[in-house]
C-alpha cells in the first residue's frame, strides 16, 4: 500500500517537491544541493514535530502498518533499502519472504503514520538513485560474477546512505530534548514512549521476528558505499538518473 497524493501532509508535499527537484535531470547542480539539504533538514524536523503535536491525541498519528510488495529486478537490495530507510525514521520491519510467482518480496513496515509516510516519500527518491546509479556502473575487469559485484555494490549504498540518515534523525531528535509537546511533556520523553510504542506493536505481529544489519563485503561494496555517501540526502555530487520500480504495494 502507497501514500497517496490526497493523503500526504503539506509539509510532505513540499518534501516530495524538492525531492523530484533534485531528480530532474535539467536541475543544476547548485540547486539540487539546495533542494536536498532543504528536503532533509524538513524531513527530520517533520518527524519531531508531528510526535510532539500529537502527542495525548492517538488520533492525529496512530500506529499504523503498510504491506510493500518489492518487484525484482534486485527485490533483496530494495527489501533491505526499506528494512533500513523505515528503522532508520523510527519504524520497525520485518521482510515477509517471497510472494506468488516473479520473485516479488513482501516488507511488513510498523510505525506511526507520520514516520510510515516519512519511510515511503524517502525509498521512492532513494530507490531511484540506488537503480540509476547501478546502471551507470561498470563491472571491473576481472570480476568473477557481474551480479555479485553489482549486489554488493547496492549493499554498500544502503548501508552509507541509511548511516547518512540516522545521522540526520539523531541530530534532530537531539534539537528537540529541550522542547515540550502539547501536553507539556519534554520532547524527549515523547520520544522514547514512541519508540516503545512501536518496538510493542512490531512484538504483537511478530513475536518470533529479530532484526539484523549484519556484515556484508565484496568488490562492489566500497564504491556503493562511496555512492550511498554522494546520494540526494545531503552530499555533493548526485547518483545516476532516473529508473524504472519505486514502491508498489
Amino acid at each position: 500500500m502507497g501514500t497517496s497524493q490526497a493523503d500526504v501532509h503539506p509539509k510532505l508535499a513540499t518534501i516530495q517537491a524538492l525531492l523530484a527537484k533534485v531528480e530532474n535531470p535539467a536541475t543544476t547542480e547548485a540547486e539540487a544541493d539546495l533542494a536536498r539539504t532543504r528536503a532533509m533538514e524538513m524531513m527530520a524536523k517533520y518527524g519531531v514535530d508531528e510526535a510532539l503535536l500529537s502527542d495525548g491525541q492517538p488520533s492525529r498519528d496512530g500506529i499504523t502498518d503498510r504491506y510493500i510488495d518489492l518487484p525484482n529486478p534486485w527485490s533483496m537490495p530494495r527489501v533491505r533499502l526499506v528494512c533500513f530507510i523505515a528503522e532508520s525514521v523510527g519504524c520497525k520491519a520485518v521482510h515477509m519472504g517471497v510472494q506468488g510467482a516473479g520473485g516479488v518480496r513482501r516488507v511488513h513496515v510498523i510505525g506511526y503514520e507520520s514516520d510510515v509516510q516519512r519511510a515511503e516519500i524517502l525509498y521512492a527518491s532513494l530507490v531511484l538513485q540506488m537503480l540509476g546509479g547501478l546502471s551507470a556502473q561498470i563491472v571491473p575487469f576481472g570480476v568473477r560474477s557481474a551480479r555479485a559485484w553489482r549486489n554488493s555494490w547496492m549493499l554498500g549504498f544502503v548501508e552509507r546512505v541509511t548511516d547518512r540518515l540516522e545521522e540526520v534523525e539523531a541530530a534532530a531528535r537531539a534539537a528537540a530534548s529541550g522542547e515540550t509537546s502539547a501536553t507539556g511533556r519534554s520532547g524527549e520523553l515523547v520520544l522514547a514512549d514512541r519508540d516503545a510504542m512501536v518496538q510493542a506493536a512490531y512484538r504483537r505481529e511478530h513475536p518470533r521476528t529479530r532484526t539484523s544489519r549484519g556484515g556484508y563485503s565484496g568488490s562492489g561494496y566500497g564504491d556503493g558505499a562511496a555512492a550511498g555517501n554522494r546520494a540526494d540526502i545531503g552530499g555533493t555530487r548526485r547518483v545516476g538518473a532516473k529508473s524504472a520500480g519505486v514502491l508498489a504495494g
